[in-house]
């Protein structure tokens, strides 16, 4: 008999840059119902309900418990087993964006400590994971709210912290340089322009979002207009000089080089692909 019952959702439209859910779910596992070994590309939270199960991440191993929560990090090679007795069920959400690491740098989960013991807030976590189930959808207007709900939680985690996140520069600067970057992504901004926004040189803007994001400040930079022409070829008829201009593009031949670098392919196609 099958004892293993699963609801997910995962996300086709990852639109939001700053913090967006890929999939979210709940499942009551059967027996040693087993995840991987294997690697994420995104975040990904569970919450144990119910149950016990073990963790295996990076050749070491959690017992967890109901009422725990772990975190698998993108890249990081993980494995979850359910307890062959009393097996675990769970409510999920992965996501990603440039507010992630920032947000989880300042819980208790940590890449060397992936799991939080006794989780506080336990219930209202539980409650706003299976929120963003409730509200799943591929529109515009279902990304908004399943990444409200996602910042929600995730509050909830900093909430329960059990330390006084000490202010990190580096998040600091990198935080203020990306809210300058997605407000004025249109324009033909420079590195030197978001670096004298944030009173930095640009080598320690450079170093801040290496540290951070594992990025350069130019390469997120493109992404994020690489982001947001998806977005515009997926749900606009603009043509493609157009969506080149309104992204910040001075040229629609480096922009269809530089998005065809990022995806893959040329906008032409995704363009045809969407539509």
């Amino acid at each position: 008999m099958n004892t293993n019952y699963k609801n997910s959702y995962k996300s086709t439209e990852k639109e939001l840059v700053s913090l967006a859910v890929y999939n979210v779910g709940y499942q009551k596992c059967g027996p040693q119902y087993q995840w991987g070994p294997g690697v994420r590309d995104h975040y990904l939270i569970h919450h144990i309900i119910s149950g016990n199960g073990c963790l295996t991440v990076k050749q070491k191993s959690y017992e967890l418990h109901a009422g725990d929560s772990f975190l698998i990090y993108p890249g990081a090679e993980a494995a979850y087993t359910a307890d062959a007795e009393e097996p675990w069920e769970y409510a999920w959400v992965g996501f990603n964006g440039s507010d992630a690491s920032i947000i989880l740098k300042a819980t208790d989960f940590t890449p060397a400590h992936p799991v939080i013991a006794n989780t506080p807030y336990g219930e209202d976590i539980m409650h706003q994971l299976l929120h963003i189930y409730d509200v799943r959808g591929n529109d515009f207007e279902s990304a908004v709210e399943m990444t409200g709900r996602l910042y929600t939680t995730l509050a909830l985690y900093l909430k329960g912290a059990g330390h006084t996140p000490v202010q990190n520069n580096y998040n600091t600067y990198v935080q203020k340089a990306i809210e300058y970057i997605a407000a004025h992504y249109s324009y033909p901004i420079t590195v030197e322009d978001i670096a004298d926004y944030v009173g930095l040189s640009r080598s320690h803007l450079f170093r801040s979002f290496e540290i951070v994001l594992q990025l350069s400040p130019k390469e997120y930079l493109t992404q994020f207009r690489i982001k947001q022409a998806c977005y515009l070829l997926s749900h606009t008829s603009l043509s493609i000089t157009a969506i080149a201009n309104s992204v910040g593009f001075d040229s629609s031949l480096y922009f269809s080089k530089a998005f065809k670098k990022a995806k893959g392919i040329s906008p032409r196609e995704f363009k045809q692909a969407k539509q």
